[in-house]
């Protein structure tokens, strides 16, 4: 799939349970207005080769890049963009702050890595250990309001943190970034999210490769002529979720994309719920 990838998913009309209707001329509308691509680019540990395969995803039809300073890659992002062609506008850009920090001193030193004037989404990587981060969303939303993020959101937050944060601050996270896949979900989260126009970002949808050997995933990515990687992608998109898979081979990257061709049953849908065992490549849902 060569083309750009743009989806606008109606999340009013998807419940946990449910499957969303996907296709390749959709995107979400964030409640800015703002819209963000389907499906992403995850660059953890992408350091040794941050620009050759983000030239590589740009030019197969990847939009949406996820990062943080942790991930060593916010210099090559950066290059890659510049160095492919492309406009600032056609790509999306994630970037994270760590709650301890100055987040506003920690957006304009992630721009500067960056060599941007600004990026579409902004996180707090983590909560902090004594409070939902109320200091840190507040520094975000300056960022906002002074153009250096166009929206704010949180990573890892459970439902309990989401709902201080918002009341000590009044504003509600765009994105909960969290990790995401059908061994380790939560259909609550999913239905909080929804209920309060959050969009869910999942890292490592594909359990960083540990669980894609699973036979129940191999036997039914079979009968639809998939891999199990695009059947666990396809699954995120059906359930109105944004995926970030990480790749650094052209063919994984092209895979990728390739998951607008088929559509998972309802009945198979619920199989790969039910595989849920709150499983975790780190050892432990943060959210659950």
């Amino acid at each position: 799939m060569n083309a750009v990838v743009q989806l606008a998913l109606h999340t009013e009309t998807w419940r946990s349970g449910e499957s969303m209707p996907v296709s390749p001329e959709a995107s979400h509308q964030l409640p800015s207005g703002n819209r963000m691509p389907l499906l992403g680019l995850g660059t953890r540990d992408l350091h040794f080769h941050t620009v050759d395969t983000v030239c590589s995803a740009l030019e197969l039809g990847f939009r949406m890049l996820d990062t943080s300073p942790q991930y060593h890659t916010q210099r090559g992002i950066g290059d890659a963009i510049r160095a492919c062609g492309f406009e600032r506008h056609d790509i999306y850009v994630i970037t994270k702050i760590e709650p301890h920090e100055d987040s506003y001193a920690a957006i304009h030193r992630n721009l500067a890595q960056l060599k941007l004037e600004y990026v579409d989404l902004a996180l707090i990587h983590g909560v902090p250990a004594h409070d939902a981060g109320e200091m840190a969303w507040h520094g975000l939303r300056r960022a906002k309001r002074d153009g250096l993020a166009h929206d704010i959101g949180v990573s890892g937050y459970p439902i309990d943190s989401v709902e201080e944060l918002v009341y000590r601050t009044g504003e509600m996270p765009a994105v909960n970034q969290i990790e995401w896949s059908p061994f380790g979900h939560s259909p609550r989260m999913l239905d909080f999210c929804h209920d309060n126009g959050i969009v869910i970002q999942s890292w490592s949808p594909l359990t960083r490769a540990h669980r894609l050997n699973d036979d129940k995933v191999g036997s039914m990515a079979a009968r639809y002529g998939k891999t199990p990687a695009q059947l666990l992608i396809r699954w995120n998109l059906q359930h109105g979720v944004v995926p970030l898979p990480k790749a650094n081979h052209v063919q994984h990257l092209r895979d990728n994309l390739n998951v607008f061709d088929f559509e998972i049953t309802p009945s198979d849908m619920t199989r790969l719920n039910g595989l849920n065992v709150h499983y975790s490549a780190l050892g432990g849902l943060a959210y659950v």
